[in-house]
């Protein structure tokens, strides 16, 4: 079941600032991205639920230094993905 991927405008802000910076990555986080709508929970991704100030959301790895964070949701009956940030470990957490 491949769940419908919502981008805020801070990811929308973060994927730009991120392929910016590193071009020869869009490949690494459109697959982290197609994985993430396929199987949140696929081992490839670490998908891990956050503490914190960041509680009831959860993060998935896209790389060595990549992570996604991200909160499930619900769309037209149905469970979707809205994507909160991008970025190397320590700027997301």
């Amino acid at each position: 079941m491949n769940r419908t991927l919502f981008r805020s405008p801070a990811f929308a802000r973060d994927l730009r600032a991120w392929l910016k910076s590193r071009p020869g990555m869009a490949a690494s986080v459109e697959a982290t991205l197609e994985q993430l709508s396929a199987d949140a929970s696929h081992p490839s991704l670490r998908t891990h639920k956050l503490q914190g100030s960041l509680s009831g959301c959860w993060a998935c790895s896209g790389g060595y230094d990549l992570r996604v964070v991200f909160e499930y949701m619900q769309h037209e009956g149905s469970e979707a993905i809205l994507l909160l940030s991008l970025g190397a470990h320590d700027q997301v957490y």
